[in-house]
């Protein structure tokens, strides 16, 4: 039997998600698994990576079962998933504990404490990034020193795409571009820098190999196929961060092009081919060889809209049926009813704390310019204006720091509103693509098993081959006004209020 297409898994924040992609990336099947957000206590953000890979299981079985799709046509699987996990397994490979994710921001005190004794400058000077709780580093001495039970009995720390391949394959790996979230790892040549782990307390031990994101890592073993219908047999790629893969399967992958991201998450990810850092942003490598991707990522995407639905639609559920419309589709519509600029209300989505570009884990979502006059599309509209201005602060700030951007490839869920789309281009003054596919993380993440496994010659085809524009949206100039009045806004809103967004 002939094998005729890749599979690609995404592990993101609410759930997975599978995909299997023909050679010129049309979707063949589709299928996601959900699993839960845990947050125990407030700061603390967590998930169970057992409960990903059950997940993960039953949506392959529901993709190829869809697409009737023989597991023997699979030539290769690729993996991506979120950011700066730590899970923390044992030597027979048994999850310790639930991993802390990107949102988590406990291990503030650590940070602080290391950045005072090491030094901020020098931390990044080797890692390109600054000391953050929402990384990994500081969520493995918490372990050390809140959780020396589970401390005492770590194998390995691994990341989520790798904990994925470690239960497909029995290879323990971490990917080049999962690097950047332990600051243990040198930025300019991507391996672990000894001294450094010493200097954190991270013992060396823990971390797994570094291979390419492309590098076949194993393949899938008896265990593994009967628990989640791959063939015993097919290669797996060791994969990559999901907003790498996500701006590979945007098409981007050369310097100054620039993938814009919409889902739980938000942000942006520029492709450069030189060593840029800012420690108000994200550096890391990119998926592709030898480039980098500079990085702004916030807590407030498309989660901000999924938070409004859940708290506030109750009357749009009611409707769908009459309407024929889902209640996010008609939120939109009463935003598009709404004036540019929302009539003054503006909207700060600091809903998890807030990364790059603030750093600021006890930052708060705001609503400001509320009234008598004010509609529910007015703060719906806010809430899509507000993580447009988040993402024009990253990119600004990306621009101070020497990267070039001129259109914007989106990415994610709210890449699917055209009225979201627009307003990103005219508040950031940048023409915004949208792909074909709304599946990019799980497309590049397939593409890198392409590449793995001989199915493209390189990525030069294979974005040419499955990467479609199927829409351009460009700023108009008439609200750039009102817009840049808003942004200021939204900017002071922040820088008067940030005295109070400390420790309680």
């Amino acid at each position: 039997m002939s094998k005729n297409y890749l599979l690609g898994i995404d592990i993101g924040t609410s759930a997975c998600k599978v995909a299997v992609f023909d050679r010129n990336g049309q979707v063949m099947a589709y299928a996601n698994g959900d699993y839960p957000v845990y947050y125990p206590r407030e700061g603390w953000v967590q998930q169970n990576p057992e409960e990903w890979w059950q997940a993960v299981c039953g949506a392959i079985k529901e993709c190829l079962s869809k697409g009737e799709i023989s597991p023997e046509q699979i030539a290769g699987v690729g993996i991506d998933g979120q950011s700066w996990s730590a899970i923390a397994i044992d030597k027979d490979g048994n999850v310790l504990t639930d991993t802390p994710i990107w949102m988590d921001t406990r291990a503030q005190e650590i940070c602080d404490r290391l950045n005072n004794e090491i030094g901020s400058e020098n931390i990044f000077e080797v890692a390109g990034n600054s000391l953050q709780p929402s990384y990994a580093t500081a969520k493995i001495l918490w372990y050390k020193e809140n959780m020396p039970e589970v401390y005492s009995r770590i194998y390995k720390i691994l990341q989520s795409n790798s904990f994925i391949a470690y239960r497909l394959t029995g290879a323990v790996t971490q990917d080049l571009s999962q690097g950047y979230g332990l600051h243990c790892f040198d930025m300019r040549t991507g391996t672990w820098d000894a001294q450094m782990c010493e200097k954190l307390g991270i013992p060396m031990e823990f971390l797994p190999e570094i291979v390419p994101c492309d590098q076949v890592v194993g393949t899938v073993n008896e265990k593994a196929a009967a628990q989640c219908g791959l063939a015993a047999g097919t290669p797996i790629v060791a994969g990559g961060l999901d907003a790498a893969c996500g701006t590979l399967g945007a098409g981007v992958i050369h310097p100054g092009e620039t993938q814009e991201q919409g889902g739980q998450a938000g942000g942006m990810s520029i492709c450069t081919d030189t060593y840029k850092a800012d420690p108000s942003l994200i550096l890391g490598f990119h998926v592709v060889p030898g480039k980098w991707l500079l990085q702004g990522g916030t807590t407030g995407g498309g989660g901000v809209m999924r938070w409004f639905e859940r708290e506030f639609a109750d009357f749009e559920r009611s409707r769908k049926e009459e309407t024929g419309k889902s209640s996010l589709d008609q939120l939109n519509q009463i935003a598009q009813e709404v004036p540019a600029g929302s009539e003054g209300v503006v909207f700060l989505p600091y809903m998890s704390g807030e990364r790059s570009p603030i750093w600021n884990p006890y930052a708060k979502g705001v609503f400001y310019g509320l009234d008598f006059s004010k509609t529910k599309g007015h703060m719906v509209r806010a809430c899509m204006e507000g993580v447009a201005f988040s993402l024009r602060h990253n990119l600004e700030v990306a621009e101070k720091a020497g990267a070039q951007v001129k259109v914007l490839r989106a990415m994610g869920g709210s890449a699917n509103s055209l009225l979201w789309t627009q307003i990103k281009a005219d508040i950031t003054g940048k023409d915004v693509v949208v792909p074909a596919s709304d599946t990019a993380s799980t497309l590049g993440a397939a593409i890198l098993a392409g590449v793995g496994v001989g199915f493209y010659k390189d990525y030069e085809e294979a974005v040419s081959l499955t990467v479609k524009e199927t829409r351009r949206q460009q700023p108009d100039p008439s609200r750039k006004e009102v817009y840049d009045k808003a942004y200021r806004t939204y900017r002071e809103l922040y820088d008067s209020l940030k005295h109070m967004m400390v420790r309680q």
